[in-house]
C-alpha cells in the first residue's frame, strides 16, 4: 500500500507539473502574440488611412476653375495638385479601355492583385534587391492616394491590405473612376480631367483617340513620357504602344489603332497657364473675400464669369501693339476695360500691357488702381447742371481769362489744354473741345459738395470729404479707379440707370451644386433719360469737337458715328485717357507709367490713348456686326422729353426777327429759352483799356464808364463785348491782372 501511495504521488506531480509547464507555455504564447500584435499595429496597422476616404468629396483637394462666358477655361486655381473630377459615365468608352489596356490588362478579372506582376515583383525584390510592386489599377489607386511614395516593405504589406479592401468595398467601375480621378499625368495635372487640359486644352469628353492613347501612357512614368519633356518621341512611342494593346485586347480594331497613330497630335500651349490674369487674379480676390481661401484653393469651385475672351484677347493685342509705338511719347504702359453698361458685365480687362513684364511691375492692375482721370471726369459735372436745369447744350458760357475765389490761399486761375481762350462758346462745344475755363464754372455753379454726391451716386468711389479738393476737381483734380469710370460713363450710356460693374456670373461646387447666380436686376435711376440722352448726343457730335481735335480724328469709329468719347489728359501729363460708349458696349483706356513719370508732351487723348481705344471699340463693334450679318448702328435712345428748336449760333437765345445765324439743338423739355436774342446791352467799361468790367475787378471808380455794346453775359456774371477793343484777341484779357477781393 505505501508503494502503491508512493507512485499515486508521483503521477500526481508530474501531472501537475505538466499542467504548469503547459500553462506556462500559453501564457508566453499569449504575450509573444500580443507582442506580435503591438508590432504589427505600429509598424504597419497603425495609421492606416481608411478605403472609404478614396469616395469622400472632401478627402483630396480640387481644384477652382475659372471660365469665360462662353466655357472657355481662363484659369485653375490650386495648391500642389491641378485635380479635376470626372464621372466614368461621362467618359467615352475608349479613355476607360485605353487606361486598362496600358496599366491593367485583367483589371475586371483579378481582385486586386495580378498573379504575374506578383511573380515578377517578387523576382526583382530577390534577385535584383530592387523592391517593385504588382501594377493593377487598384494597387495604384492605392498607392498614390492613400500611402506615401516610399518604397519599404511596410509599405507594400499596408498597400496589399488596402487593396483588399478597396476590391471589396467598390465595384470595379467605381475603382477605375477613382483612379481616372486621382492619379498624376505629370507636372500638376492630377486625373484625366486636369491633364486633357493640360495637355490638349479641352475636356476629356472630347478627347479622340489619338489623344486619350497618349494621356493613358503617361501614368507609368510622367515625366518620361512627357510630350512637353526632355524627349517628345518617347511619348509618340508610348502612345503607338498603348494603341497596340488596345487592339490586340480587342478594345479596338487594327485599322482603328493604325489611323490613331496616324494622327496629327495637336498640344496646348506649354506654360501659358493662365489666360486674362488681370481678370483670372481679380475674380480670384472677389472668390476669396466670400468664400475664403481654403475653399477657393482647394474647394473645386467653378467660377463662371462675364469675361468674353475673345474681346479680351482682341484688348490684348491692341494695348500691348500700340504702347510699343509710344516709346519716343516716353509711354510704357497701356490698360484698358471692356463693359456692356446696359447690364454691368466686364467683358475684358487688361491690366498693363503685360502681365509678365516685369519692368514696369506688369502684375500691377492699372484698370482698379487711383489715377487722376484729367478732363475725362467733365462729363459727370456737365451731366449734373444739365440734371439741375442750370445749363442746357445751347447754353452760353464763357471761355476767357478767369479767376475763382480760392478761401487760404491765392486766386485759382485755370489755363485751357491749347493755352489759348476761345470767347463764346455754348455749353455743347465747351464739353465737345473739353475747354477747361467753361468747366470750372459749370462746377462752381454745381457747387463742391453737390458734384462729389452726384459722381459718388453715379460710381465713383474715392471722391468723400469736399473740403479736400477744390474746383480742379472737374480737370482731374481727384483721384478716381478706371472701374469707377467706367460705372459712371455706364450710367450716361444706359439712360441715366446705373448697373454697377460685376465680373461673376454663376458660382458652383465641383458637383455642379449652384452656390450663387447673378440674376438680372433693374438698375437704379441716377439721372433723368433726357439728360442722359444730351451728354451721350454731345459726346458723338464730330462737328461739336472739330475746332480741337479736327474732323478725322481717332475719335471717329469707322462705319458707327453713333459711339459717344471723351479724352482726358492730366496737367502733368501723367495720365492719358479715353473713354467711349455705344447703349451696350463701354470701352476705358489708359497709358502713362506704373512709376508716375511724366509723358512727352505731344502726348494727348488723341495721339496717346486714341489709337487704342478706336481700334478696341471698332473691334468689338466688328463682331457685333458680323453677328447681326450687317454693320448696324446702336444710337443712344432719344426719350420723349425731347425737344429740338433753332437757336441762335452766338447767343444760344431764339432768333425771332434778329436775323442770326442759327442752329438746331436739343432741349429737355421746358428748358427751351424764351428770351429772342438781342445782344446789345448796357455794360460796364474799363476807360483805361475799353474792355468790359469783370465781376470781382477792382478798378477805380473814376475808371469805369456804362457804354451800349453787343455783347454777351454768361451764368458766371462773366463780359464778353463784340465790339470793344482788342475784342478778337485770344489775349485780349490778361488774368494776371484780375484782382480779386
Amino acid at each position: 500500500m505505501p508503494a502503491k501511495r508512493k507512485k499515486g504521488r508521483r503521477t500526481k506531480r508530474k501531472t501537475k507539473s505538466l499542467s504548469f509547464l503547459k500553462s506556462v507555455r500559453i501564457k508566453r504564447a499569449l504575450i509573444f502574440g500580443f507582442i506580435c500584435l503591438i508590432l504589427i499595429y505600429f509598424s504597419i496597422l497603425k495609421d492606416l488611412p481608411s478605403p472609404t476616404k478614396l469616395s469622400s468629396p472632401d478627402s483630396f483637394p480640387v481644384s477652382t476653375k475659372i471660365f469665360d462666358r462662353n466655357g472657355k477655361l481662363l484659369y485653375d486655381i490650386y495648391v500642389e495638385k491641378n485635380r479635376t473630377p470626372i464621372t466614368l459615365t461621362d467618359l467615352p468608352d475608349y479613355v476607360k479601355y485605353a487606361t486598362i489596356a496600358s496599366e491593367d490588362k485583367n483589371f475586371y478579372k483579378h481582385k486586386g492583385f495580378a498573379i504575374t506582376g506578383i511573380i515578377r515583383a517578387g523576382f526583382n525584390t530577390v534577385f535584383r534587391r530592387k523592391l517593385q510592386g504588382g501594377s493593377t489599377i487598384s494597387q495604384q489607386l492605392v498607392k498614390n492616394t492613400l500611402l506615401t511614395q516610399e518604397r519599404t516593405l511596410r509599405r507594400k504589406v499596408r498597400e496589399a491590405l488596402l487593396t483588399i479592401a478597396v476590391e471589396i468595398i467598390y465595384p470595379k467601375e467605381k475603382i477605375l473612376e477613382m483612379y481616372l480621378n486621382q492619379i498624376p499625368y505629370g507636372g500638376t495635372a492630377y486625373g484625366i480631367a486636369s491633364a486633357s487640359q493640360m495637355y490638349f486644352g479641352k475636356t476629356p469628353e472630347d478627347l479622340s483617340l489619338a489623344e486619350t492613347a497618349l494621356l493613358a501612357g503617361l501614368p507609368a512614368s510622367p515625366t518620361r513620357y512627357s510630350p512637353f519633356g526632355a524627349q517628345p518621341e518617347l511619348a509618340k512611342k508610348r502612345q503607338e504602344y498603348v494603341l497596340d494593346e488596345m487592339a490586340k485586347n480587342n478594345f479596338i480594331s487594327e485599322e482603328e489603332a493604325e489611323k490613331a497613330k496616324e494622327e496629327e497630335l495637336a498640344y496646348a500651349e506649354h506654360g501659358k497657364g493662365i489666360k486674362a490674369p488681370h481678370f483670372v487674379m481679380y475674380v480670384k480676390d472677389l472668390l476669396v473675400e466670400k468664400y475664403g481661401q481654403k475653399m477657393v484653393d482647394q474647394g473645386g469651385l467653378r467660377v463662371h464669369t462675364t469675361l468674353d475672351l475673345e474681346i479680351q484677347e482682341l484688348a490684348q493685342e491692341a494695348v500691348a501693339t500700340e504702347v510699343a509705338k509710344l516709346k519716343r511719347e516716353k509711354v510704357s504702359n497701356g490698360a484698358a476695360l471692356v463693359t456692356n453698361p446696359q447690364t454691368g458685365e466686364i467683358l475684358a480687362m487688361v491690366g498693363s500691357k503685360d502681365y509678365f513684364a516685369k519692368d514696369i511691375d506688369g502684375n500691377f492692375n492699372v484698370t482698379t488702381a487711383l489715377r487722376q482721370p484729367g478732363s475725362s471726369i467733365k462729363p459727370l459735372n456737365y451731366a449734373l447742371a444739365i440734371e439741375r436745369k442750370i445749363i442746357t447744350p445751347a447754353t452760353v458760357i464763357l471761355d476767357i481769362p478767369t479767376c475763382f475765389k480760392n478761401t487760404g490761399s491765392k486766386a485759382y486761375c485755370p489755363d485751357n489744354y491749347d493755352n489759348s481762350f476761345h470767347g463764346v462758346t455754348q455749353i455743347r462745344f465747351a464739353l465737345g473741345n473739353s475747354y477747361n475755363i467753361p468747366a470750372v464754372k459749370v462746377l462752381a455753379l454745381n457747387g463742391l459738395e453737390n458734384f462729389i454726391a452726384s459722381a459718388s451716386a453715379m460710381g465713383i468711389t474715392t471722391f468723400k470729404e469736399p473740403k479736400d479738393y477744390g474746383l480742379s476737381l472737374t480737370l482731374g483734380g481727384g483721384e478716381v479707379k478706371m472701374t469707377d469710370l467706367a460705372s459712371a460713363f455706364g450710367v450716361l450710356a444706359n439712360q441715366g440707370k446705373k448697373q454697377p460693374l460685376y465680373a461673376i456670373q454663376k458660382v458652383e461646387d465641383h458637383t455642379e451644386k449652384v452656390l450663387e447666380e447673378k440674376k438680372a436686376e433693374e438698375g437704379e435711376q441716377i439721372l433723368s433719360p433726357e439728360t442722359a440722352y444730351l451728354i451721350s448726343h454731345i459726346l458723338l457730335d464730330n462737328n461739336a469737337r472739330q475746332p480741337m481735335f479736327g474732323a478725322s480724328s481717332y475719335l471717329v469709329v469707322r462705319n458707327h458715328p453713333e459711339v459717344s468719347v471723351k479724352t482726358g489728359t492730366t496737367n502733368d501729363k501723367k495720365d492719358n485717357w479715353t473713354i467711349g460708349y455705344t447703349p451696350s458696349t463701354l470701352v476705358a483706356v489708359w497709358v502713362g507709367n506704373n512709376n508716375n513719370s511724366s509723358m512727352s508732351y505731344v502726348a494727348s487723348g488723341v495721339t496717346g490713348a486714341s489709337p487704342i481705344w478706336n481700334k478696341i471699340t471698332r473691334a468689338v463693334l466688328e463682331i457685333k456686326d458680323k453677328e447681326n450679318g450687317k454693320t448696324t448702328q446702336e444710337w443712344p435712345v432719344k426719350p420723349n422729353g425731347i425737344i429740338g428748336t433753332s437757336i441762335c449760333s452766338i447767343s444760344g437765345l431764339l432768333p425771332g426777327d434778329s436775323g442770326c445765324t442759327t442752329r438746331y439743338e436739343y432741349f429737355i423739355e421746358g428748358t427751351v429759352p424764351t428770351e429772342t436774342e438781342s445782344l446789345r446791352k448796357q455794360i460796364l467799361i474799363d476807360k483805361t483799356n475799353g474792355s468790359p468790367v469783370q465781376p470781382g475787378q477792382n478798378i477805380p471808380p473814376e475808371n469805369i464808364e456804362p457804354q451800349e455794346h453787343p455783347a454777351i453775359v454768361d451764368l458766371t456774371g462773366s463780359i464778353f463785348c463784340l465790339d470793344c477793343p482788342m475784342a478778337t484777341s485770344s489775349a485780349w484779357f490778361d488774368a494776371k491782372n484780375l484782382k480779386l477781393p
